[in-house]
């Protein structure tokens, strides 16, 4: 899930939420059950009510509701079935998209960009955890060791300047993406970026120094 950039335009493999024409749709995902469900069927690909429950640790009765209210707002559909005893799914969308500016305008849109975000924390900690597993346990080559990382960065920047960022960042993630769509050697990268404004605690400028000088980790 992500805001895009103004300007972004929507295609086949993006959902972009509106808060005015999506209020149902929106209301259906600010469910964090949901919003898991639907994440976990885009990174791992289709799968039952039961397989998902063994995943989430949720009973088959409770996935089963969620995954039916995502496939009514069409966050979901059914997949191919191995057999004829239970659905399968599997996600309409690579990824689900809005305006953070559209979103501000309305109760139900803050509340679920403030769910999103909160959820791509939880996914960055659990992110981290399975690759320091997948690492240990030699999964992946010594090539991964060094591109791999999170960047812990504060610079100044204007409104402008942030929104060119976040564009070229999302245009070349796209370019990317389709170069190694074919690609034996390419692996799923879980990719967190956050732009956050702060303003300093005092309300004025003291401090800016020290928070230019942070590093990278």
């Amino acid at each position: 899930m992500a805001a895009y950039p103004p300007g972004m335009d929507s295609d086949e493999h993006k959902r972009v939420l509106d808060p005015e024409r999506d209020t149902d749709a929106l209301k259906a995902l600010t469910h964090p059950l949901r919003i898991q469900l639907l994440g976990l069927l885009r990174q791992d690909g289709p799968a039952t009510a039961s397989e998902l429950a063994v995943r989430t640790g949720e009973s088959s009765a409770s996935t089963s509701y969620h995954l039916r209210v995502l496939a009514k707002y069409a966050f979901i559909t059914e997949a191919e079935h191995r057999d004829g005893r239970e659905r399968r799914w599997r996600a309409q969308h690579t990824v689900t998209s809005w305006s953070n500016e559209a979103m501000e305008s309305s109760e139900a849109g803050r509340a679920f960009v403030g769910l999103a975000r909160r959820r791509q924390l939880e996914h960055l900690e659990v992110s981290l955890a399975r690759h320091e597993a997948d690492m240990a346990a030699g999964r992946f080559g010594q090539e991964w060791v060094q591109p791999s990382g999170i960047s812990d960065l504060m610079p100044r920047l204007t409104a402008e300047s942030l929104s060119e960022l976040r564009d070229t960042i999302t245009r070349k993630l796209e370019e990317l993406t389709a170069r190694d769509a074919e690609d034996p050697r390419a692996e799923h990268v879980m990719l967190l970026t956050a732009c956050l404004p702060l303003a300093p605690h005092d309300g004025g400028d003291t401090g800016r120094e020290e928070t230019d000088r942070e590093g990278a980790s």
